[in-house]
């Protein structure tokens, strides 16, 4: 009998350890999918005036500079491409443009193309894009 009613309480042992922990799991997946959604906003339309010193780097192919956390970058064919600052991988915000004509989360070398498609394993996610155009002239980049 005490064998029997040992088998009982582990049975019920394990049976609420197992609804407990499909909870605790419910929980931690619902608010790390909230998290992940709310990681990389939608950015708001900006401007970057060309002809401002502090935007100097988007001059030259291959230039970048970042601002409301986006990466701006000029190619080394000339044109101009706009990615979140926040990295897919891991959520940080280390990236930035590369003489290879690539953007590159320096945290963990996930590496991205200039349309924000992943070219490694830790860049698979890809990177969120925003358009960018040209105006006055040639003066102006309008993003988003």
């Amino acid at each position: 009998m005490k064998n029997n009613q040992l088998q009982i309480e582990r049975r019920s042992f394990l049976k609420n350890l197992g609804l407990g922990g499909a909870a605790l799991m419910a929980i931690y997946c619902v608010g790390a999918c909230k998290n992940v959604a709310s990681v990389v906003p939608d950015v708001a339309q900006f401007n970057i005036d060309l002809t401002d010193s502090a935007n100097v780097a988007l001059t030259k192919n291959g230039g970048y500079i970042i601002k409301n956390d986006v990466v701006i970058a000029r190619t080394m064919q000339g044109s101009y491409v706009a990615v979140t600052l926040i990295c897919s991988h891991e959520q940080r915000k280390q990236v930035t443009f590369t003489s290879s004509n690539e953007f590159l989360c320096t945290a963990h070398q996930a590496r991205f193309d200039t349309m924000g498609m992943g070219l490694n394993a830790n860049g698979s996610k890809g990177l969120k894009t925003y358009p960018v155009m040209v105006m006055d002239s040639g003066k102006t980049l309008m993003i988003g």
